[in-house]
């Protein structure tokens, strides 16, 4: 219950200082902690300004990708994002279903389907695509946009280098 009470005193932009409630222990200095709470904060962040609870950041990531990649494979979109493929599943099932993206059986491979958005995806992807510049624009403010392509490059080694021992 002490978890929830930090976060809704610390809002939306702000991150909790949870030293000063509990000793961390071990997660003082651990990167893969501080990782997860700055995705979390990122998240809720993201969906505030969205004001979409049905296109949380990883909804919105396979609609940019698909927008970036028509015709772009479940299995190459699950490759991208380094998830499993069955885990895309009930997130393109959504979006399908809400009539934002169309799944075309390949002809080459019959159990194969290519991803495209439809009209109302790419009127969608207009839309979240101001909300998502104005994030990373926060992020900038915060990472600092001198260290945005290290703090990136920083991040791309961690994925990789992990995503490696799988």
């Amino acid at each position: 219950m002490r978890a929830k009470s930090v976060r809704k005193r610390a809002g939306i932009a702000a991150a909790p200082d949870v030293r000063g409630e509990i000793n961390l222990g071990f997660f003082e200095d651990a990167v893969g902690f501080y990782l997860r709470t700055a995705h979390e904060a990122a998240f809720r962040a993201f969906l505030k300004r969205v004001g979409d609870s049905n296109t949380p950041p990883w909804r919105f990531a396979i609609l940019a990708l698909i927008d970036a990649n028509p015709g772009v494979t479940q299995v190459a979109l699950a490759r991208t994002t380094q998830r499993d493929p069955s885990s895309l599943t009930p997130a393109l099932d959504d979006l399908c279903d809400r009539g934002l993206v169309t799944r075309i059986r390949q002809v080459n491979n019959r159990r194969s389907y290519a991803l495209r958005l439809t009209p109302l995806g790419k009127k969608a992807m207009q839309q979240l695509r101001t909300s998502a510049i104005a994030h990373e624009r926060e992020l900038d403010r915060l990472v600092g946009p001198e260290q945005r392509a290290q703090f990136i490059q920083t991040l791309k080694r961690i994925a990789a280098g992990l995503a490696a021992d799988d």
